[in-house]
């Protein structure tokens, strides 16, 4: 199952019982602002949720295409690496009531 921005502020909006319109601006540009912090390398923690940070990936000479078989230089990268904090860590562990 996926959940939607879309669905994110439906929810937000029902709890803290706010418009949609209102509530749609706040998480927009709280995404925005992440990905923004991201791209400039910066780590973002959210106590009670987690860490989301970039990483470094290291070039690779010995990749392979799949189709022709053929070597292929990767250069190096970034990549976004999100390490769950302890309230989300326990929250997960508990068994699924069916």
């Amino acid at each position: 199952m996926t959940t939607t921005k879309k669905e994110l502020v439906e929810e937000v909006s029902e709890r803290l019982k706010l418009k949609k319109e209102g509530v749609f601006p706040v998480i927009d540009q709280t995404f925005v602002t992440m990905r923004e912090s991201l791209v400039n390398g910066d780590r973002i923690e959210i106590r009670g949720f987690g860490v989301f940070e970039v990483k470094e990936t290291r070039a690779r000479t010995s990749a392979r295409n799949p189709r022709t078989s053929d070597l292929v230089y990767v250069p190096p990268g970034k990549k976004t690496r999100f390490k769950p904090g302890k309230l989300l860590k326990e929250a997960l562990r508990e068994p699924i009531d069916e």
